[in-house]
């Protein structure tokens, strides 16, 4: 008798799948195609379903807010196994959205599917920080050796999104940030996971490295020296 499926034999496969080439940017969210994704989900897991949430009398495939805005549900099985992720539906400045029209429900139910996948494993480093002060950019993959002339207080990088200059990039979300990245690579198994993870969020460790040098520091270190360990297992 074949072997029933586990939330872990599912974490395993997927979450070990490079998405780093994969990886698309809207201003300031980085996310995965949901089209790469589904195929890959096809390609291991080809009897998986999917479902989204609908309103039972009106067939409106959101739920809306007591402020007017709305909110998209999404569930996917893999044989037994059942994962469950929502997404509110926003405007290209990532605010919720009163009464949306079918286009942005629509493109958020795609981006809502990659996120419960990446509740399966799939991409889940993408993830990481989202609960933190907001900002999951990506940027350059290593540290730039020049140094690089610090900005006027409360003035963001010529290289981010303009609509980041809304947002609290203080002391405090660095080190939220920067706490955050090793919470992540705690769980990491290898060197090439936490490259990615370092990739992921490329953008926010080059804005630390020019505004909060000490703390960017920090984290290259804490992360050497986690690959150091990994690979004195590995021996």
């Amino acid at each position: 008798m074949a072997k029933e499926l586990s939330y872990k034999d599912v974490w395993d496969t997927l979450s070990k799948i490079d998405c780093s080439d994969h990886i698309e940017k809207k201003m300031n969210l980085s996310y995965l195609s949901w089209a790469w994704a589904w195929g890959i989900l096809m390609q291991h897991y080809p009897d998986a379903k999917i479902g989204f949430y609908e309103q039972k009398d009106t067939g409106i495939p959101y739920v809306q807010m007591p402020d007017g805005t709305a909110e998209v549900r999404c569930r996917v099985q893999i044989g037994n196994l059942i994962r469950e992720m929502w997404l509110p539906v926003m405007d290209y400045k990532n605010n919720a959205v009163e009464n949306p029209n079918s286009r942005q429900v629509s493109d958020t139910k795609m981006r809502c599917l990659v996120k419960c996948l990446a509740m399966f494993g799939l991409g889940h480093y993408i993830y990481g920080g989202e609960d933190l002060p907001p900002s999951d950019d990506t940027k350059e993959d290593k540290p730039v050796k020049e140094e690089v002339k610090k900005e006027e207080p409360k003035e963001e990088p010529k290289a981010e999104p303009e609509e980041d200059k809304h947002q609290p990039k203080d002391e405090d979300w660095a080190k939220a940030k920067i706490e955050g990245m090793k919470n992540i690579g705690k769980g990491l198994a290898n060197e090439k996971e936490i490259k990615s993870l370092w990739k992921a969020n490329i953008q926010d460790m080059a804005y630390i490295k020019e505004n909060f040098k000490g703390l960017h520091d920090e984290l290259a270190k804490h992360f050497a020296e986690l690959v150091a360990q990994l690979k004195q297992g590995e021996e």
